[in-house]
């Protein structure tokens, strides 16, 4: 991530020792209004609650940048499909608050960076304060669209997921009015659907994205993988092992798509085949939805990769529910019972001797 300038403004006296919980969208402007009449900068970053590292690596950054952070904490019931997940989805306000008291003890005494201000958790009746909010797809409703972009890959699967992302963004964008706003690059798709729409409605706010935070097996940081348990958490780890196996392909000279994108069948065609194997009380079966190889720009499909541009990787697997639990085993909250989603992706890109040495073969920036 490229550094900004210095653009923490020096704030004399003591930092508070920790911060305002708002539930109130005009107490929550009342406090803005305080910060942008003294001239300090406001990072945000919008979450579900279930805090992991992941989640604490954006506001780590949003405080090396800004005077003040806001955090909000909500569960968004837009974005959630009529068969999906919304009633079962981890809230953990008290610990998630606990999360953040720790961090903020990290930064008190450390003027040279900013600091967690507040931590807004609406209602849905305050977020949603006319109709009611619906997740069908032709539903009432004021909705934010963003198209292409929310129809395609993730948004194939869950048409109504990106529109309610978008939407409830732009109200909190609304509420918050940050100078820069923190999304993971874990969910890849979902920054180009928060920019895009950043700079569609020409939103007075910056987006800065962060790197994905994985765990110790190397499994992208989710609030979902709580689900997985120790045996579906094993298998879990094929879909990085995949899109590692096509990186590892492009950096030897592959650049076509069809050549690409094997090499990641190949690895899970190989992980399903020895799962299948298995009987049911030791096995972790999953489906894979899609692998992508798309432009890093737009998003869309490549047939090839150009050297200069490079690609976005991406993929998504369902890890299916256990078929047979072992005595005391440890099958995740859930009890092994619910499919889990988990998306991945990963960039493309020569390393930068090898960009210069391709320059005459292709133009244009890297993005």
């Amino acid at each position: 991530m490229a550094a900004l300038p210095n653009i923490i403004r020096q704030v004399s006296g003591p930092k508070p020792r920790s911060f305002q919980v708002i539930n109130q969208i005009p107490s929550l402007r009342k406090v803005r209004r305080r910060a942008m009449l003294a001239g300090e900068s406001v990072g945000f970053v919008p979450t579900m609650g279930a805090l992991h590292q992941g989640h604490l690596a954006l506001i780590r950054q949003a405080v090396q940048e800004n005077n003040h952070v806001y955090v909000s904490i909500y569960v968004n019931p837009t974005q959630f499909g009529v068969n999906e997940d919304l009633a079962s989805y981890p809230q953990t306000l008290s610990a998630d608050l606990q999360q953040l008291r720790h961090l903020t003890a990290e930064y008190r005494r450390d003027n040279s960076v900013g600091q967690i201000t507040a931590v807004f958790t609406p209602t849905t009746r305050d977020m949603y304060p006319g109709l009611k909010p619906t997740s069908e797809v032709d539903g009432p409703g004021s909705f934010v669209t963003i198209t292409p972009l929310s129809s395609i890959l993730e948004g194939a699967s869950r048409p109504v997921f990106f529109r309610g992302v978008a939407t409830v963004c732009m109200k909190l964008f609304n509420v918050v009015q940050p100078d820069r706003v923190y999304f993971g690059q874990k969910d890849v798709q979902q920054t180009y659907v928060i920019r895009r729409m950043v700079d569609d409605f020409h939103l007075n706010t910056r987006v800065r994205i962060v790197p994905t935070v994985r765990e110790k097996d190397d499994l992208a940081m989710s609030s979902r993988n709580v689900y997985l348990g120790n045996r579906r958490r094993k298998v879990a780890t094929v879909l990085i092992r995949a899109l590692r196996a096509v990186r590892t392909e492009f950096l030897n000279g592959v650049t076509k798509r069809e050549e690409l994108l094997s090499a990641a069948h190949r690895i899970v065609d190989e992980e399903l085949g020895r799962q299948t194997a298995l009987p049911p009380q030791w096995r972790s079966l999953f489906e894979v939805d899609y692998f992508s190889l798309a432009d890093p720009k737009h998003l869309t499909e490549l047939d090839e990769v150009n050297l200069a541009h490079g690609a976005v990787l991406s993929g998504a697997i369902k890890m299916l529910p256990v078929e047979e639990s072992q005595e005391s085993e440890d099958l995740g909250t859930g009890d092994g019972k619910r499919p889990v989603r988990l998306v991945d992706n990963l960039r493309l890109e020569l390393p930068s001797f090898m960009r210069n040495s391709n320059s005459q073969e292709a133009s244009g920036p890297l993005l």
